[in-house]
């Protein structure tokens, strides 16, 4: 088995558990980008793994060269990342203490399947709730904190950036902004960070977008963001496009070392009195995984906000036995 420090950079390894929605979509942008010479599909459900194998394969002649095929676990060996999509959805009127255990159950049963063929891959998790999971998964495996991480608040992020550049009508590359804490109902924005061309976002908004009443509108704009999914969901049934493209961010990042900053799930220690818990903050993305988080200033509201996200992650880690 290779060392996780001797990497492969020209045929890479990626293998993708759970061929859902979420995993399939992601698979076909690895393909479309570039990015890895080897995919590898694992799902329970066989059949369905093998499909979108085929189906992805014949389109492989107006692409570069890429291996891609359904598998087992075993199939997991020499993978330089994996990434794990496997899991329930949550049910209407299901909790989310109930959802937890339910996909704690099954990260119990697939991680050490998983760390026993690939124990140097990079891991990242995408099931929900993620942070939960990463944090489970750190526990069941063993493994460094920085080799496991989840896709966290990445997508949330991007989500902020895509609406307050609507807003205020200026590109997405101009506008810097994190949503930290929880991927769910308890995350926060950080707006006493948030920037637009290099000028705090309330100055922006009120000398070169003609607006008054700045806090309502970035609370019209939290609230947009944070309602996205939901409404996306009974839309179309499910999210998959923005949340695989975001997997393929941070992919990137650690296939080609870039030293993204993305706001990944990540175990967390003395962070403004936060520790042991794994939660969204922006972390350097390498090829290790996370090499470090970063500590942020946040005021002291999004000081509260935070320590409550993570209080509430704590919660729910207590009730399911971590």
């Amino acid at each position: 088995m290779k060392n996780k420090a001797t990497m492969s950079h020209l045929k890479p390894k990626i293998s993708v558990i759970g061929a859902g929605n979420v995993g399939s979509t992601y698979a076909y942008t690895l393909m479309i980008g570039g990015l890895a010479r080897e995919v590898v599909l694992i799902d329970k459900n066989h059949k369905l793994a093998r499909g979108i194998a085929m189906d992805l394969n014949h389109g492989l002649s107006f692409l570069s060269p890429i291996t891609i095929r359904s598998g087992e676990f075993q199939d997991c060996e020499d993978s330089d990342i994996v990434v794990i999509t496997a899991g329930a959805n949550r049910k209407p009127g299901q909790s989310r203490i109930d959802l937890a255990q339910n996909n704690v159950d099954i990260f119990k049963s697939i991680i050490p399947q998983i760390t026993r063929y690939a124990p140097y891959a990079v891991y990242i998790v995408v099931t929900n709730p993620v942070d939960i999971l990463t944090y489970v998964s750190l526990k069941i495996s063993g493994l460094p904190a920085g080799q496991i991480i989840g896709s966290g608040t990445v997508l949330d992020t991007a989500r902020l950036k895509y609406t307050i550049s609507d807003y205020y009508k200026v590109d997405t590359g101009n506008v810097h902004a994190y949503i930290i804490g929880e991927h769910g109902d308890t995350e926060l924005p950080v707006w006493s960070n948030a920037q637009i061309g290099g000028m705090p976002i309330e100055r922006y908004g009120r000398e070169y977008a003609g607006l008054n009443n700045i806090q309502h509108d970035l609370e019209k704009i939290f609230h947009s963001v944070k309602n996205a999914g939901k409404q996306i969901i009974e839309a179309k049934g499910a999210t998959n496009y923005s949340i695989a493209l975001s997997i393929q961010k941070i992919t990137r990042s650690i296939l080609r070392n870039e030293n993204s900053i993305l706001p990944v799930s990540t175990l967390v220690s003395n962070f403004y009195g936060v520790n042991d818990v794994c939660i969204s903050i922006p972390s350097h993305v390498t090829r290790k995984g996370v090499d470090k988080f970063l500590k942020i200033e946040l005021n002291e509201k999004e000081k509260e906000q935070f320590i409550h996200s993570a209080n509430v992650l704590k919660n729910i880690l207590k009730n399911i036995g971590f």
